[in-house]
């Protein structure tokens, strides 16, 4: 009986967990939806659209902090995406930014993230569980707007594109030694338990919630126009 009552209340609490969890996901997914919209709609500085049509993947990643004194850091939550076999986009998988920064600094300031994987080698090593901007995969300061067919050949051999917006401005940045992992617990609380993310790309889940599928919408849209 009091084993019975004991795995009862615990099915409650894990119950109560993911239902208080699930809005700050969905809060997640519409604020990427948002930083998508919002560079979209600049025309002087958008993502060009061949780049989305060419993409392997999209990651956007609001709000991340930078903050620090003489030794900093960053971290931000975000989503990310990937062309599938048939040329859509998948449902989104959630993912965290963690990296680091020395030198003469003080403050915080928070930018959005946004970042076009050109290649699918950067994702195989994420999805194995993490990897390093410009270790795993070489990145480059994307070229915006009209500046696009203006890339250097380095930026051009480029296997990720990387931007940030902050104060108004949207513009390529480098982000070598930023770390990017997988969200698993964010992962489950919409999935569900043993959800991997290859299965949430190959599009083996359904009942999404509907902000998270707003995200992969809002990418098919970009890329039709």
């Amino acid at each position: 009986m009091f084993r019975h009552t004991l795995l009862a209340l615990c099915l409650t609490l894990l119950a109560a967990t993911t239902a208080q969890a699930n809005p700050k996901l969905h809060e997640r997914s519409q604020d990427a939806v948002r930083v998508l919209n919002e560079v979209m709609q600049m025309p002087e500085s958008a993502l060009p659209s061949h780049m989305l049509r060419d993409a392997h993947a999209i990651a956007v990643i609001p709000d991340v902090v930078k903050a620090g004194l003489v030794i900093g850091g960053r971290h931000g939550k975000g989503l990310i995406s990937v062309k599938t076999p048939e040329g859509v986009w998948s449902n989104p998988v959630f993912i965290k930014i963690t990296g680091g920064s020395v030198g003469w600094q003080a403050g915080v300031q928070a930018t959005d993230v946004i970042l076009v994987f050109r290649t699918e080698r950067g994702l195989d090593t994420l999805v194995n569980g993490k990897f390093t901007m410009g270790a795993d995969a070489s990145v480059a300061a994307g070229p915006v707007g009209r500046n696009a067919s203006a890339a250097t050949d380095g930026n051009l051999k480029a296997e990720i594109y990387s931007y940030s917006r902050s104060r108004g401005l949207f513009a390529g940045v480098a982000l070598d030694g930023s770390v990017i992992r997988i969200d698993h617990r964010a992962n489950e609380a919409i999935y569900g338990r043993g959800i991997t993310p290859r299965r949430v790309f190959a599009g083996g889940v359904s009942n999404v919630p509907a902000p998270v599928v707003d995200f992969r919408d809002a990418l098919e849209e970009y890329t039709q126009r």
